[in-house]
């Protein structure tokens, strides 16, 4: 029997579109997937005349590969890929290399890899985004693991992902879950971003009146400048998508409920844990909630007054400070991702290269935009920046456009328009800024109520005030 270089289960559309993208870069590839069918399609559709085969179950598959093995598992996260692991554990030997590359809590990763460990089998966490698209044309790749199991399937991942400036969107990020944990923050971007780009459009639209089409336009414009971005790219073609059916804008027969599959849910917790505020990301985690409230929303909308005042075609100098104040927003939302990166380098000894992270999310990733490039070069200029904001290319920005960016949020929270990431951004701007908090308040309650005692600002040591008679 020929064998095979490289081996992967879970042959749904991201598994046949990334078994294609390492065929076509002169990779044989035995696949596997539970649903026989999924496979007999798949070889008898695209995969037919490439090298790619099929294996009947988990045996012949793993029978099926060089040795040491190099597998990738893209499987639903949770127990999916715990019982795809129990199946392959007992044919694997000491030396083969199991990536998951699915969206696995960074703490599963963890666990598997020390797990997997004592049998001598290695053990790669990945992140891999793109969608379909990067996945059959070059996604980011996030690896994170031993070492030496990353430099053994490193000619292979670095041969299938996006390239920028013939660099390859794909470098070790970690030791253990340090991969898993990346693609979790950077979704917790994402949803960020997602957010704030909703928001933006819902002012165009309830606020200054605008169609999508027209709204579209305001993006594809905002595209051509530093903003430009996939996310923006996108949000372009929803907005001008005719539906055949009733010659109407489709994004209007949308139903207005997201769901949220967990990692910015994981993100905004692992925030929480280590003390690192990312209330842009927490904004949008809670905003589609708030959209899963549709029966809710839609009865308080007859009971809770609305503000008052009908859409009005925006001034140009109102549509620039809007663009302004998604620019300061998306600014803080990276900010708030890479704070996150920089405590969990620290608590879980990862030993993150900031720059490197910057780079590989410039090309097939979701969040790639023309601002990574800037953050790489912050973090190449002082890499051991503490936020963003600060700074000096990304500060300068915030100081010129904050007048824009307040007016906004302003203008919006009286026109009664929800902007709960972007009014967070604009929050977590000015607290970080502010010498001095209200926190002194705070520890006064504590100590009054609980005894909790507090510290002085003119004297060392801890204090307790008896605050009643």
């Amino acid at each position: 029997m020929q064998k095979q270089d490289f081996g992967l289960v879970g042959v749904g559309v991201m598994g046949q579109n990334l078994t294609l993208n390492i065929e076509s870069h002169g990779h044989s590839v035995a696949v596997y997937d539970r649903d026989t069918k999924k496979v007999s399609d798949f070889l008898s559709g695209k995969a037919k005349g490439k090298s790619i085969v099929g294996a009947v179950d988990i045996a012949d598959f793993v029978a099926r590969l060089t040795v040491p093995r190099r597998i990738i598992i893209l499987v639903n996260a949770g127990k999916p890929v715990d019982d795809v692991i129990a199946g392959l554990k007992p044919h694997l030997t000491k030396g083969d290399v199991v990536i998951d590359g699915g969206n696995s809590f960074f703490q599963d990763t963890e666990r598997r890899y020390a797990d997997l460990a004592t049998t001598g089998i290695q053990f790669i966490g990945s992140g891999v985004s793109g969608g379909e698209e990067g996945a059959l044309k070059g996604p980011s790749l996030m690896p994170g693991g031993a070492r030496e199991a990353y430099d053994h399937v490193a000619p292979i991942l670095t041969s299938i992902a996006a390239r920028v400036n013939g660099e390859p969107c794909c470098a070790y990020i970690g030791p253990r879950g340090a991969g898993h944990f990346v693609k979790m923050v950077h979704n917790g971007i994402e949803y960020g971003i997602m957010q704030l780009i909703c928001e933006t459009y819902d002012v165009l639209r309830s606020r200054f009146g605008l169609t999508p089409p027209q709204a579209a336009d305001v993006f594809e414009k905002w595209n051509a400048t530093e903003l430009n971005s996939y996310l923006f790219e996108i949000t372009v073609k929803v907005l001008r998508e005719i539906d055949p059916e009733t010659g109407k804008p489709l994004v209007d027969l949308i139903l207005d409920t997201a769901e949220q599959k967990g990692t910015g849910k994981w993100t905004s917790q692992n925030a929480f844990d280590l003390g690192v505020p990312i209330p842009t990301i927490n904004a949008a985690v809670v905003g589609r909630i708030l959209s899963g409230l549709k029966t809710e929303r839609v009865a308080a909308s007859s009971i809770l007054r609305k503000a008052q005042g009908a859409a009005t075609k925006p001034a140009a100098d109102q549509v620039d400070a809007l663009r302004d104040a998604l620019h300061c927003s998306i600014i803080t939302a990276y900010a708030q991702g890479m704070a996150l990166l920089r405590a969990a380098s620290n608590d879980y000894h990862y030993d993150l290269k900031f720059h490197e992270i910057a780079a590989l999310w410039r090309g097939g990733c979701i969040i790639r935009s023309k601002l990574l490039s800037l953050i790489m070069d912050a973090f190449q200029k002082t890499p051991d920046l503490v936020n963003l904001m600060v700074g000096s290319s990304f500060a300068a920005i915030l100081n010129a456009k904050e007048t824009s960016w307040r007016k906004t949020v302003s203008a919006a929270v009286e026109a009664g328009v929800p902007v709960i990431a972007m009014a967070a951004s604009l929050s977590y701007f000015d607290a970080y800024r502010t010498g001095r908090l209200p926190a002194n308040l705070l520890q006064g309650q504590r100590d009054y109520f609980g005894a909790h005692t507090y510290k002085r600002i003119d004297k060392e040591g801890v204090f307790h005030t008896h605050w009643q008679e």
